[in-house]
């Protein structure tokens, strides 16, 4: 009975061993860094992308935000108007928010006064504007990539995007990498 429990905790003992050898390498590769995929297009939605980021950034955080698709709106320069562009990107740009500061919210959007009402309160409270953010944003180093493929299906060009200091254009392959090197990866 004695060599059967001295087995039993022998083969214990290894597995531990090979789970805390697992573990030990899924922490060596886990930096402090958030990596966001933010897809949504939504004013509250922005919001809550660039609050949550400023809070980590602020705590010391590498931040990478990766915006693809609805989202890409929020990233379009109302000042800048690409030529060349195809019917239906032409629609696109159209149909779509020209900028952060012309989202819907997700959510009591009441044909535009939301917006009015949230960005009205914001300012009521002190609350840091969505240019403040991403100025703030761009000031804390944090990192924004544009989905290329999202980019190209909906029309969009490099020209029409925001002036950001920290700004790159890539694809899907670009995030998955950065999110699993992140100790935090976010959906939004």
């Amino acid at each position: 009975m004695e060599n059967t429990n001295e087995a039993t905790l022998e083969l214990l003992q290894k597995q531990v061993d090979v789970l805390t050898k697992k573990v030990g390498k899924l922490e060596k590769n886990r930096k402090d860094q958030l990596s966001m995929a933010v897809v949504s297009g939504d004013m509250d939605k922005i919001l809550a992308t660039m609050v949550i980021s400023l809070a980590a950034a602020a705590m010391d955080t590498k931040v990478k935000l990766f915006f693809s698709f609805w989202s890409l709106s929020a990233l379009r320069d109302p000042k800048k108007s690409p030529t060349g562009k195809d019917f239906i990107s032409k629609m696109f740009g159209i149909m779509l928010p020209k900028s952060k500061n012309h989202l819907s919210l997700s959510n009591m959007n009441m044909a535009g006064m939301g917006p009015m009402m949230i960005k009205m309160l914001m300012k009521k409270k002190n609350v840091l504007s969505l240019d403040e953010m991403f100025k703030q944003a761009g000031e804390l180093g944090i990192e924004i990539t544009i989905c290329e493929m999202s980019m190209g299906l909906m029309g969009f060009q490099p020209e029409e995007m925001i002036d950001y200091p920290h700004l790159r254009y890539a694809g899907a392959a670009t995030f998955v990498a950065d999110a699993g090197e992140s100790a935090m990866q976010l959906f939004i």
